[in-house]
C-alpha cells in the first residue's frame, strides 16, 4: 500500500477509544478534554504521582518525534501533513 492510499490510517473515531492515558501535567487538566472524555465514555488513566517512569517511553518518543518531524517541517495543508506523517511512521 502506498502512503496516499492510507493517509487516513492514523485517524480513528473517538467512539473506538476506550482509555486516555496521560501524566499529571497541567496541559491535561483541561475542561474541554474532560468534556470529550465524558461524552465519548472514555476512561482517563493517570500515571502515578511522582513516578516519572510511567511515561518515560512516551516522553522520549514524543521528544524524538518533535525534533525529527515537527520542528524541521512546515505543512501547508492537512493533506500534506497526513501524507508526510504516514511516511515518517512507516519508514
Amino acid at each position: 500500500m502506498t502512503s496516499s492510499e492510507n493517509m487516513n490510517w492514523p485517524l480513528r473515531p473517538l467512539t473506538e477509544v476506550q482509555i486516555f492515558h496521560t501524566n499529571r501535567r497541567k496541559e491535561f487538566d483541561n475542561k474541554l478534554i474532560d468534556t470529550i472524555l465524558e461524552i465519548f465514555d472514555i476512561e482517563r488513566s493517570l500515571s502515578k504521582k511522582g513516578c516519572p517512569y510511567d511515561n518515560a517511553l512516551a516522553d522520549s518518543t514524543y521528544k524524538s518525534f518533535k525534533a525529527e518531524f515537527v520542528y524541521p517541517n512546515t505543512f501547508n495543508t492537512l493533506n500534506q501533513l497526513k501524507l508526510l506523517l504516514f511516511d515518517y511512521v512507516n519508514w
